[in-house]
């Protein structure tokens, strides 16, 4: 049996008053997402368990069939593991460190402009140089990672109980109901206000702001955690995986389950990605694996970014040039599945993730369509539908292995 998992990052959605309170899901043209959830099972899966943020760290761990509760050990660990850092579990605390945009105290930005790999990195080794100039004595190290996204660890230290928010929880909101609090919260705050003294005035900022561009004002600290062991999923499903992403977060869930990460060209984490290409990749990849993930997060950072038109667009697009493609490879097959979901919802309208459960589509061989009236999918299709899957974690053994 081959299997593929096709994650359009928050694709799900609520209704949009300049969208005739449609959806992006409702609105978009996806008929071979339409044709996978008329020609199996359409239904809702809760990814987001009670007691935990819908971040991409925890319903992509439970879609992948590990319950977070178990096995989640942060965020910035998973990511940790993208970049095959090696923590010590006793001694070393390891944080997302976002480049952000904060203005008069407002949390204008959490990506920094989505700033550029090179600036990065030359803003990153700057804050390092100033927090962290010898290595042999201080607890920080930082790790330059993609555009926005890095990550630093602290060795040492104690953060256990630690409350530190996502900079993208709280777009245009003041940082001062946002700020650490618990133990080390001293610390961390502290590192994020002395990051804005060294980067206000750093010449690639003051570039930025004369072309119209966010400047990357400070580091912003979360995500933390040690690092985790997590069983693979071979050991687990008897099942050998591949993924497809352009983010280290889910390149790092990968590394821990032992799954191979693929390289993809032209692959980025917005609408400019080469969507041909991933399906394409995922196309040769079946043949090798047993089960192949495509992650495209293009419609998530429409959504953070609030442009529904662009939502639309990457959902079209999704469809268009993976799942089509995906859906023939998967039928020359003799025994084929695939399953399409986001992660979790993530609202134009507020500009943030929702934790309502995702609907999923499901079909393939032994997986019986609907009897009754056909549906798209969508998420008010898939409410109406009666299955309704409360554990997420439930749904991957739910693909692999239900006698449907």
């Amino acid at each position: 049996m081959k299997y593929a998992l096709i994650i359009p990052d928050g694709a799900a959605d609520t209704p949009i008053p300049d969208l005739g309170d449609k959806t992006p899901l409702e609105v978009a043209k996806k008929p071979n997402m339409d044709w996978v959830a008329e020609n199996g099972k359409l239904g809702t899966v809760r990814t987001t368990p009670p007691g935990y943020g819908a971040g991409s760290d925890v319903c992509t761990l439970c879609l992948l069939g590990y319950d977070p509760a178990i096995y989640h050990p942060g965020r910035a660990p998973l990511e940790a593991a993208a970049q095959g850092l090696k923590l010590d579990s006793e001694r070393d605390w390891v944080f997302r460190c976002n480049l952000v945009t904060i203005i008069d105290g407002v949390m204008m930005d959490h990506s920094a402009g989505h700033i550029g790999d090179k600036e990065a990195r030359i803003l990153l080794d700057e804050v390092r140089k100033h927090l962290a100039s010898d290595p042999g004595t201080t607890p920080l190290t930082f790790y330059p990672g993609v555009s926005y996204r890095h990550l630093m660890t602290y060795r040492g230290g104690d953060f256990t109980g630690l409350k530190c928010t996502p900079p993208h929880d709280f777009p245009d909101h003041p940082i001062k109901n946002h700020m650490p609090k618990g133990k080390g919260a001293d610390i961390i705050t502290s590192l994020i206000m002395r990051s804005n003294e060294v980067l206000a005035n750093h010449e690639i900022n003051l570039t930025r702001k004369q072309l119209d561009e966010n400047p990357a004002t400070h580091i912003w600290l979360w995500g933390q955690g040690r690092a985790g062991n997590i069983p693979t999923f071979l050991s687990r499903f008897k099942k050998q995986g591949a993924m497809i992403t352009a983010v280290d977060l889910l390149r790092g869930i990968a590394n821990l389950i032992g799954w191979t990460n693929l390289d993809c060209p032209g692959i980025t984490s917005y609408h400019d990605t080469d969507y041909a290409m991933q399906g394409q990749v995922t196309c040769d990849a079946l043949d090798k694996y047993d089960i192949v993930c495509c992650h495209v997060e293009a419609p998530d950072e429409a959504s953070h970014a609030a442009n529904f038109d662009e939502k639309i667009a990457a959902i079209e697009a999704i469809d268009k040039y993976v799942i089509a493609p995906v859906l023939a490879k998967l039928k020359t097959y003799d025994q084929w599945r695939i399953l399409i979901m986001p992660d979790h919802a993530t609202q134009c309208t507020t500009r943030l993730h929702y934790d309502a459960p995702v609907p999923f589509a499901l079909a393939g061989t032994s997986v019986p369509a609907r009897s009754s009236v056909q549906l798209p999918f969508t998420e008010s299709a898939a409410a109406s539908s009666d299955l309704h899957i409360n554990e997420g974690y439930g749904l991957m053994e739910y693909f692999l292995y239900s006698n449907l």
